[in-house]
């Protein structure tokens, strides 16, 4: 994609900011988020991202121009407590009123999650675009699963109102050097600290970075209207057992996998990738590849000098290991909180 003018919502998000800064490279692209954190801002204007601060939720878009290309909606809110009313407030209401603003673009894509099918009793189910959906628990944040499947309805429902095509795109385990649920089980691993999983085994279908921002043109490419449903995640199928293992054969350190049985979970969150396949074609990073690369870029000054944990991975270790837990591990789509 060159020459397009893009807009990504929650372009400081661990998904978001290194697509942003891939396609800043050859096109003109805006961000807009809360920002509460400057140095958020500034980072994301540092990759040559222009952005404005806004709150999805409020509807108020003044400052923010109708006339992009191709959108990106990855601004999603996590977290915790049993408020849905601002979960599908932010999730819901937030993504139509993008959508609203933005209808005169040729394409967007809204960024899903795997968390909204039902669970299934196999772990090696492989999650089908038509299989039923259901409100799976998420960590550290209850409302997560049933406003994501809200957002969808709405995301569907903006694609015939305002004849805009739009692609559905249901995230799966991703990773990078800016986080992700692997990312953060390194962080665990260097830490010292065990890394829970809710079953064993407990199957993903990890991708990385790079194929998600290699795969994003094409994907808007499949927008339609009505809308298409496509998952998003890597064509291995990998548990935290295995990465986990090859971690420490990476560091040299001793993972320590506890298994932590959660009823209501889902007990895999592979998702067959033949759909998206037809869209992107093949994945160009193995798993291998990608954790090795993951371990090199996140600690590239050695394994000594591991900072302590914060932000994302501070808080799912938190949601493990509190007494009364009854969450689930990620689906992957990263994107952080609205800022």
């Amino acid at each position: 994609m060159r020459g397009a003018k893009i807009l990504i919502t929650g372009p400081a998000g661990q998904i978001a900011f290194p697509l942003a800064e891939h396609l800043a490279h050859d096109n003109e692209v805006w961000g807009i988020a809360r920002f509460a954190n400057p140095e958020d801002r500034a980072r994301v204007e540092a990759v040559g991202v222009t952005t404005r601060a806004v709150d999805l939720a409020s509807g108020d878009f003044a400052d923010v121009p109708d006339d992009f290309d191709y959108v990106l909606h990855l601004a999603t809110f996590q977290g915790p407590g049993e408020d849905h009313d601002h979960a599908l407030r932010v999730n819901a209401e937030g993504t139509g009123l993008v959508l609203a603003h933005c209808r005169s673009a040729r394409a967007a894509l809204v960024m899903s999650t795997a968390s909204v099918y039902r669970p299934h009793d196999d772990p090696h189910h492989a999650f089908a675009e038509t299989d039923p959906l259901g409100d799976a628990r998420s960590p550290h944040a209850p409302t997560y699963s049933i406003s994501k499947i809200a957002e969808e309805a709405v995301a569907r429902t903006c694609a015939r109102l305002f004849d805009l095509p739009v692609v559905i795109a249901r995230m799966n385990a991703s990773y990078g050097p800016n986080g992700g649920l692997p990312a953060y089980h390194l962080d665990w691993i260097l830490a010292g600290q065990p890394v829970v999983t809710r079953w064993d085994p407990c199957p993903y279908s990890p991708i990385h970075q790079d194929d998600i921002n290699t795969q994003a043109a094409a994907l808007l490419g499949a927008a339609s209207v009505p809308t298409t449903v496509v998952n998003w995640g890597g064509d291995d199928v990998v548990s935290p057992q295995e990465w986990c293992g090859y971690f420490g054969a990476l560091t040299g350190r001793t993972p320590e996998v506890v298994v932590t049985e959660m009823p209501g979970t889902h007990r895999g969150s592979i998702l067959s990738a033949e759909r998206r396949r037809a869209i992107t074609g093949p994945c160009a990073v193995g798993w291998r590849e990608g954790m090795r690369r993951l371990v090199a870029e996140r600690y590239p000054d050695g394994f000594d000098a591991s900072a302590p944990m914060a932000g994302q991975a501070g808080t799912l270790l938190s949601a493990y290991t509190r007494d009364d837990a009854d969450v689930e591990a990620p689906a992957g789509d990263g994107t952080t909180p609205t800022r």
